[in-house]
C-alpha cells in the first residue's frame, strides 16, 4: 500500500519542482523585459527633459527682441540730432571732414523739391488749357472745328 501512496507523491513532487524551474526561467526573462523597458523609459524621460529645455530657450529667444523694444525709450529728434552732433564734435578733424554738413543736404533736398513743385505746377496748367480747349469746342457751334477736334479721329455713323 504504501508503494502505491508514494508513486503519485513522487510525481506530484516531480511536477512542481519542473513548474519551478519554469517559473525561475519565466522570472528571468520577465527581469531582462523589465530591465530593458526601464532603459527605454529612462532614454524618453532624457529625450523629454531635452526638448522641454529647448522649448525654454526658444521662448526667452523669441521674446528677447520685444522685451528689448518694450525697454527702448522714445528718442526726441532734436536729441537725436544733438546728440549725433555731439558725436560728430568728438571725431578727429580728418573725419570731420569727410562727414557731409547737413545744412547742405537739406538745402539740396529743398532745392529738388522746389523742381518737384514747379514740374507738378506746370502739370496742372498744361492740364487746365487742355480742359479749357476742350470746353470751348464743346461749346463752340458745329460748323466750327477746333484744333483739338480735327486730330482726334470721328466715330462712325451706326445704321439704324
Amino acid at each position: 500500500m504504501k508503494k502505491i501512496f508514494i508513486l503519485p507523491i513522487v510525481i506530484s513532487v516531480a511536477m512542481i519542482c519542473s513548474c519551478q524551474k519554469q517559473d525561475s526561467a519565466a522570472d528571468a526573462q520577465l527581469a531582462q523585459r523589465k530591465s530593458e523597458l526601464d532603459a527605454r523609459e529612462k532614454a524618453l524621460d532624457e529625450r523629454e527633459k531635452a526638448v522641454s529645455e529647448w522649448e525654454k530657450a526658444m521662448t526667452k529667444f523669441r521674446a528677447i527682441p520685444s522685451d528689448l523694444q518694450s525697454r527702448k525709450p522714445v528718442v526726441d529728434p532734436e536729441q537725436a540730432k544733438a546728440e549725433r552732433e555731439r558725436r560728430i564734435q568728438q571725431l578727429p578733424p580728418e573725419l570731420q571732414a569727410l562727414i557731409p554738413d547737413r545744412s547742405l543736404l537739406d538745402a539740396r533736398a529743398a532745392e529738388k523739391r522746389r523742381g518737384t513743385e514747379d514740374q507738378a505746377v506746370q502739370l496742372q496748367r498744361r492740364l487746365e488749357e487742355a480742359r479749357r480747349k476742350k470746353m470751348s469746342a464743346i461749346a463752340s457751334p458745329n460748323g466750327e472745328i477746333s484744333a483739338t477736334q480735327s486730330s482726334s479721329p470721328s466715330p462712325s455713323p451706326t445704321p439704324e
